[in-house]
């Protein structure tokens, strides 16, 4: 027992004396991978040290297309509203009554009016509107009688209209460099607000806020999927060529241009800008020529102007048949009977599509700012980036119309 306890003794003795190692862990390798940028927000993110990946990446993407955010909008002005007034009041000529074109009467009296009888001359029957202007309405035996431009004329062959006085222009101090354009009121039979989508296609998610009708957006990047051109005017959100219509800001003038001045119509994009010292100083959109009735691609000069002027024409061969419209405003001849003008009859929503014989048609306010501003000599430039519209020389075509 005793040799147990010396064994015992002897044991805890040897153990207390032996030296304690802990185990060692591997020592650190130093970091090779540059740190990730952190967001804009905090400072030092900018580091050229770090790698932009994550929320950085996304920002300096953006940066890069000349996104900030919040978007800031587009810096312009609107056109003063009083320009889009006009002084006279208009009316339809109802030539058409179901379904049938019918010519209607212009007598040079009242009484012949009421009594239907001698008249001067009848107006030509035609699918395409008709529009008289009138200054006074003579009610006679519970009829009322207008005596327009024309002479007199019953009621019932009449319909007041209500001139659509609006305008789309933008005004700039500092011309823009990037691409912007205007949201639709409709596109391929959805009706705006649009709600974008997050990527360059039919099938990607849409937001849930969508961009209203007349929107002036700058384009940040734009991308062809199939025959869709998709632009980028946010954040994840891209908008396409049927939701809306552009301007591409010109770094040079026209070939042959030569003092800083002229007029750049897009017939694509069915849009206007005004030039002066080569820089862009306004923009709309318009209604240019019917495919066979086409607004001709060229460089021209206007060499007439009318604050007010009768247009009429016969397209029966064509689009619409006879038309005749009364003090059409702010017209600016520059090819053949094709003009830059007002158009009353229009509506809003067929701004930025084909409409027209083969003129430029704009707002009543676009108009008279373009009038006000253009002189005799101005150049007008026409082109179609599409490619769609023929410029062959074979091809014939006629003198345009409104």
């Amino acid at each position: 027992m005793m040799r147990t306890l010396h064994l015992a003794l002897l044991l805890a003795f040897g153990l207390a004396l032996w030296p304690s190692t802990a185990l060692a862990a591997p020592a650190a390798q130093p970091l090779q991978a540059d740190p990730l940028c952190l967001p804009p927000t905090f400072a030092g993110s900018s580091s050229a040290d770090c790698t932009p990946l994550g929320s950085y990446g996304y920002f300096q993407r953006l940066s890069q297309l000349g996104m900030s955010l919040p978007v800031r909008p587009l810096v312009a002005q609107t056109v003063d509203p009083a320009l889009s007034d006009l002084p006279v009041s208009y009316a339809m000529v109802n030539t058409m009554s179901g379904g049938a074109v019918i010519e209607r009467p212009v007598y040079p009296s009242l009484a012949d009016a009421a009594a239907g009888t001698n008249p001067s001359f009848y107006i030509k029957a035609g699918e395409s509107p008709h529009y008289v202007t009138y200054s006074a309405v003579q009610e006679l035996d519970g009829k009322s009688y207008y005596y327009t431009n024309l002479g007199w004329m019953r009621r019932s062959d009449l319909s007041p209209a209500e001139v659509r006085r609006f305008s789309m222009g933008q005004l700039f101090d500092t011309a823009p460099t990037r691409t912007f354009g205007w949201v639709l009121e409709h596109a391929a039979g959805e009706a705006a607000p649009f709600a974008p989508y997050a990527a360059p296609s039919l099938s990607a998610p849409r937001g849930s806020t969508g961009q209203a009708a007349y929107t002036v957006l700058e384009v940040f990047d734009t991308q062809q999927v199939g025959d869709l051109s998709w632009y980028l005017v946010g954040p994840d959100e891209w908008l396409n060529s049927l939701q809306m219509r552009l301007v591409v800001p010109m770094s040079a003038p026209p070939e042959g241009v030569e003092n800083g001045r002229w007029i750049e119509i897009n017939l694509e994009q069915q849009s206007l800008a005004v030039y002066e010292n080569n820089q862009m100083i306004f923009a709309t959109l318009v209604a240019t020529g019917l495919d066979n009735l086409w607004t001709r691609p060229g460089l021209f000069q206007i060499y007439e102007k009318h604050e007010e002027t009768p247009m009429s024409g016969d397209f029966s061969a064509g689009i619409g048949g006879y038309y005749y419209l009364a003090n059409v405003p702010w017209t600016m001849y520059y090819d053949q009977a094709r003009a830059i003008h007002g158009a009353y009859w229009r509506q809003k929503q067929f701004f930025g599509f084909q409409g027209s014989h083969g003129c430029v048609n704009l707002a009543i306010g676009d108009a008279r700012w373009v009038y006000d501003w253009a002189t005799l000599g101005d150049w007008v430039y026409v082109h179609d980036p599409s490619g769609r519209t023929p410029t062959d020389a074979e091809f014939q075509y006629g003198e345009g119309g409104a």
